[in-house]
């Protein structure tokens, strides 16, 4: 089996070393210092009290890598449009791309039963790249759990988690699935195979206001869940959010406050998005933020909160230059 890594940064890198040491053949796209990095010292990841050092093949050219049986995309989903051209010597006739890359995926509306089967998400495929140049079949959703840093260029340090949720679009389980989810539960992760919009929703319910609100406060998780006012807003968002995934079919397995009561028990994390925004790196603002008011108009949901919220953030972050 022969997988692909693209962006092989905390997560990517992550993936990397454990399957790579699970015996997979793994090529992994990466670029600059950290690039140089692994291909002097191999790919270090400290993880349990014990440091672990993989060789994949790393390079930052796809057509070195040639024709792969998986992609795994581990960007972050503004990045991906801009490099659909690169990655088509990866592409062979049954290549697989899973996409686990935070918020609304390219491919969300594919093999969705219903009015709305097919529909694009322009907010994070503009102009339907990824649709054309990938092709939605080639699609498997992932949810990525864990979360991973780069303290130095080719060094991983893993935090926490070690879960990857794997569904195909049709929600069939299917023989590139369970091989995929196979090799990644191999290699010591959690794979399991489940209806991929259920839970991708789960993690956006969060994403799309924590995120967001932390950015425009700089609070920490704890206090965003729990502060009277900010825990409002959330609870506006998420049930704005929950008309909009139900209306698409979406089963919510938790109710909103034992979702937001979940969020406060992690404790002081600083959000993804806070980091960016402190860090003047791109903010996930459409995968997470846009990509859901834009669904809400498609399914003639109000969200009124969402859009305030989304107005507010996307301003902070382009005068910060993260947008």
């Amino acid at each position: 089996m022969r997988i692909c890594i693209y962006g092989a940064g905390a997560i990517g890198g992550f993936l990397g070393v454990q399957l790579s040491l699970a015996g997979r053949d793994v090529t992994l796209i990466a670029r600059g210092p950290h690039l140089e990095a692994m291909r002097e010292n191999g790919l270090r990841l400290r993880i349990d009290d014990e440091e672990r050092v993989a060789h994949p093949r790393c390079t930052s050219d796809p057509e070195e890598a040639g024709e792969q049986d998986f992609v795994i995309v581990t960007l972050k989903a503004h990045s991906v449009p801009a490099i659909v051209d690169a990655m088509q010597p990866l592409l062979g006739p049954d290549t697989a791309v899973v996409s686990a890359v935070n918020g609304v995926p390219w491919w969300y509306f594919y093999k969705l039963e219903g009015p709305w089967e097919n529909r694009r998400v322009e907010s994070v495929d503009p102009g339907g790249k990824q649709w054309h140049q990938i092709g939605p079949e080639r699609a498997i959703g992932c949810v990525v759990y864990p979360a991973c840093d780069v303290p130095e260029p080719g060094v991983i340090q893993h935090i926490s988690g070690d879960r990857f949720t794997l569904g195909e679009p049709s929600g069939e389980k299917t023989e590139r699935v369970t091989r995929i989810s196979k090799a990644m539960i191999d290699a010591g992760f959690k794979a399991p195979v489940r209806r991929i919009r259920d839970e991708i929703w789960v993690k956006l319910w969060g994403n799309l206001c924590f995120n967001p609100i932390s950015a425009l406060t700089r609070a920490t998780l704890d206090i965003v869940a729990t502060e009277e006012g900010s825990r409002a807003v959330a609870r506006a968002m998420m049930l704005e959010a929950q008309a909009i995934g139900e209306k698409l079919g979406v089963r919510f397995g938790v109710d909103v406050e034992k979702r937001i009561d979940g969020a406060a028990a992690v404790g002081a994390h600083r959000t993804s998005m806070l980091q960016d925004l402190e860090k003047g790196r791109p903010m996930e603002i459409d995968a997470l933020v846009t990509a859901v008011q834009e669904m809400g108009r498609m399914v003639d949901v109000p969200t009124p909160t969402i859009d305030v919220v989304l107005a507010l953030v996307q301003q902070r972050a382009r005068i910060a230059g993260c947008y």
